[in-house]
């Protein structure tokens, strides 16, 4: 079992103290947070031992899990490395890419692994399906929340959108071209609400739209490949295909038919993958640990979550 330590005790700090301390692949060590009132209630309320330093709890373990407010992100995870820790990282990874590259260059130069708590790539709608989606050409995603402040202390895009795009990043093989981007402050001294046009090399484009005022929660993206249709609802855990193939000779009498202009046929059959409830921070925490013992790369690593960060960085530059 790895030796697991939190940084960070807030709302998803707490989350992943309970998930780490349930896993069979990690001891929990326990976690540092340094707003100590706070910090003493978590540790007196679950048990979890409460370190006294940051330092302290890094020479404790073997892997760092940072949940802090993202401005912290960077500074936590070269102090871990630079001790030769490996480190779990929320999303984003870091405020700025130039921090992110060098977290990266740090981790490489110290020999650890690092992933990025992507969680929506383990969320078991997206899992069903991704293998289906190939090389799609037209992608539009909606992720929509309620005001809540815990998220206002970076833009919508950093909060709630690079969660698409970094999902697209994984399933568009091709690198990005263009992207316009326009967002709009309501509440926030930062966008609360953006959409974004990304256009890729290999002529996709994907269309994204979030906001953090919406009156409803919405977290839904489709594909659009050729013969085929992939819807993901992230939130309700749905996946719906719609496939198109050459149409029989003597189809049944119920079999759906389209016909285009120049007179091909094609049958539509409908498909709704089987899902697997799961728990995706603990997927996603556990996916981790089987990367450092099997020694291969972390399912969303700290390269694809630098990559999902720059894009995110170029969206908010058009504002």
């Amino acid at each position: 079992m790895l030796k697991a330590g939190v940084l960070g005790a807030g709302h998803l700090g707490k989350i992943h103290l309970r998930l780490l301390q349930q896993s069979d692949k990690y001891e929990l060590v326990g976690f540092y947070d340094p707003f100590t009132e706070n910090a003493q209630k978590v540790a007196e309320e679950f048990g979890y031992t409460l370190f006294k330093s940051i330092d302290e709890l890094i020479d404790a373990v073997d892997i760092v899990d940072i949940v802090t407010p993202t401005l912290s992100h960077f500074e936590c995870a070269k102090q871990a490395i630079e001790k030769g820790r490996h480190i779990f990282i929320e999303k984003p990874i870091t405020t700025t890419v130039q921090e992110a590259e060098a977290i990266r260059t740090l981790a490489s130069q110290n020999h650890v692994r690092g992933q990025v708590g992507h969680v929506e790539r383990f969320n078991p709608a997206f899992t069903a399906v991704k293998n289906m989606i190939d090389t799609p050409m037209f992608i539009e995603t909606h992720r929509l929340a309620e005001f809540n402040p815990r998220g206002t202390d970076v833009p919508v895009v950093l909060d709630l959108m690079i969660h698409d795009i970094d999902i697209i990043l994984s399933v568009v093989k091709s690198k990005v071209k263009n992207v316009h981007a326009s967002g709009v402050s309501v509440i926030s001294e930062t966008p609360d609400i953006a959409n974004a046009r990304i256009e890729f090399e290999n002529g996709c484009v994907a269309n994204l739209t979030s906001s953090r005022i919406s009156m409803k929660n919405m977290r839904k993206s489709r594909f659009f490949q050729k013969d085929a249709y992939i819807s993901v609802d992230f939130l309700e855990k749905k996946s719906e295909v719609v496939k198109m193939k050459d149409a029989p000779e003597n189809p049944d009498e119920f079999a759906m038919i389209l016909q285009n202009a120049e007179g091909i046929k094609k049958q539509i059959y409908f498909e709704n993958p089987k899902i697997t409830a799961n728990n995706a921070i603990l997927d996603e925490l556990e996916s981790f640990a089987d990367a450092i013992q099997n020694n291969t790369t972390p399912i969303v690593s700290l390269r694809q979550g630098t990559e999902a960060l720059r894009v995110a960085q170029q969206i908010i530059d058009c504002f």
